[in-house]
């Protein structure tokens, strides 16, 4: 059986999220998700929707198996007991496949990493632009 691991905030969920964990399930037999920690999203702005209401939703998505909310201080440390045949990536993830290959084999962690392609699900499937759009209307109101 493989184990995909899939990852992200997923603060507002929209479809560019639903056609990622899609996209990543159809690699293997059981679709693993980490739902970033409200203090390790780093790399944009601050979650709006708390890290616990995240998780619900993510595990109420008929295509995720498994998902938990990652570590609070080490990315690497669920896939230790996930031990996922592969981690995909979505299209527009920060991290670098190569680095994260690498980091993972010094880990012991013997998955593989795949970078999913560019799939276009509309202009309003990132969570800014939502937001974004959001603020746009309200003024105008």
């Amino acid at each position: 059986m493989t184990r995909v691991l899939a990852t992200g905030t997923f603060d507002i969920l929209h479809p560019g999220h639903i056609l990622y964990l899609t996209k990543a399930k159809e690699l293997g037999d059981e679709l693993f998700v980490i739902v970033s920690r409200d203090t390790m999203v780093q790399h944009k702005s601050k979650p709006v929707i708390p890290e616990r209401q995240r998780l619900q939703v993510v595990r109420a998505l008929e295509v995720v198996d498994h998902a938990e909310l990652g570590s609070e201080h080490d990315i690497f440390e669920p896939l230790m007991t996930i031990k996922p045949d592969i981690v995909a990536l979505g299209f527009d993830q920060y991290f670098d496949e190569k680095k994260l290959q690498e980091d993972l084999e010094k880990r012991h962690i013997p998955s593989k990493v795949i970078r999913l392609p560019f799939q276009d699900t509309g202009e309003l499937s990132g969570t800014e632009n939502i937001i974004h759009e959001v603020i746009k209307r309200r003024v105008k109101c």
